[in-house]
């Protein structure tokens, strides 16, 4: 899971250039990496293909497959690499339950704030009825 977005302001040493390539907003000196601007530190990996934040979060209901590595300690991992698999309920800060309005975003009513979600295409197998 992604780290909390932190608030940085101009000038504020954020790391060195050896654990990080510095992007936008940003300048090097010394081997560190600072900020020029204020706003929130936003830290990307370029070989990581999903941004987890931006699919689930805490307190979400999500429909996966689950995976069997086949080995005796029973481990598993849950998958939701397929377009039906996902977020199902989600719930926003204002505790009302949101709305889906596509693929990667919902929304909730009340306040009508969007999030990122990788929202799942529910089967009509998959409802209770």
């Amino acid at each position: 899971m992604a780290p909390p977005a932190r608030y940085c302001v101009p000038g504020e040493r954020l790391c060195s250039t050896e654990e990080a390539t510095a992007g936008s907003g940003t300048y090097t000196r010394h081997g560190f990496i600072f900020s020029s601007l204020a706003g929130c530190l936003e830290k990307r990996s370029e070989d990581s293909g999903v941004e987890v934040y931006k699919s689930f979060r805490p307190g979400d209901i999500v429909l996966a497959k689950v995976i069997s590595l086949g080995d005796a300690q029973s481990n598993y991992l849950l998958s939701t690499a397929e377009n039906e698999l996902g977020v199902v309920v989600a719930h926003s800060e204002a505790g009302v339950q949101m709305v889906p309005i596509s693929w990667c975003e919902m929304q909730c009513p009340q306040t009508h704030t969007k999030d990122f979600r990788k929202v799942a295409r529910v089967q009509p197998q998959f409802l209770q009825t």
